[in-house]
């Protein structure tokens, strides 16, 4: 775990992007393999594929949880944007996987209401495969972070939208078939209120959440 110096999170918008009327967002979701003492990968019983276990991160109070994202900002692209989400509200780093889980548009409860034309954004996650923990990190007193294994992180998961993301990467992962992890998403849905569909299309969820 690196004690580096703890960098000053990215703060308003005067940067972000935007794609019409959606502000641009980049997230990932970040996971380990768990390995013996050998450094080789655990494989579960049965010789399953190897233990996976992701990260998530709290928000205040609130007792679901969430994978880091953020806005996507001007002067960095994509895979960076969704790095440094990472690094600012989970506190890793690691390996960006540029083949994106997904895309999603989206809009927060607190702008339902809005007359804003930008009150909508457009999310594209990532898998990000963990290679450093830091001590501490910019918002870490808003933001609490915990390994979870996917099971876990199913039920903990605010959105829908997420879970597809987890499932996603599951399955590139290897370590659950298509047809299981879509029993497995339908099976655990948002608390009523929580998570409204709009539309499905072809390359995500479209949601308000």
């Amino acid at each position: 775990m690196s004690s580096d110096a703890v960098a000053a999170a990215r703060k308003g918008r005067l940067k972000q992007r935007y794609d019409n009327e959606f502000r641009l967002v980049a997230g990932c979701v970040p996971y380990r393999v768990k390995k013996d003492d050998e450094g080789n990968p655990c494989s579960s019983l049965g010789g399953a594929p190897a233990e996976v276990e992701v990260l998530m991160i709290s928000t205040p109070n609130r007792a679901d949880m969430v994978f880091p994202k953020g806005g996507w900002e001007d002067d960095e692209d994509v895979y960076e944007a969704a790095s440094r989400e990472a690094m600012e509200e989970a506190g890793v780093k690691g390996v960006i996987n540029r083949a994106a889980l997904g895309h999603w548009v989206f809009k927060s409860k607190s702008s339902q209401n809005s007359t804003s034309p930008r009150v909508a954004c457009k999310g594209c996650i990532f898998a990000m495969e963990v290679t450093e923990e830091l001590e501490s990190w910019p918002e870490q007193e808003t933001h609490s972070r915990r390994w979870v294994s996917p099971a876990e992180a199913y039920q903990l998961c605010r959105y829908d939208w997420m879970r597809e993301a987890l499932t996603a990467l599951l399955e590139r992962l290897s370590v659950i078939e298509p047809v299981a992890a879509a029993a497995a998403t339908q099976e655990l849905t948002d608390q009523t209120g929580m998570y409204m569909m709009l539309q499905a299309s072809s390359d995500g969820a479209v949601a308000l959440c």
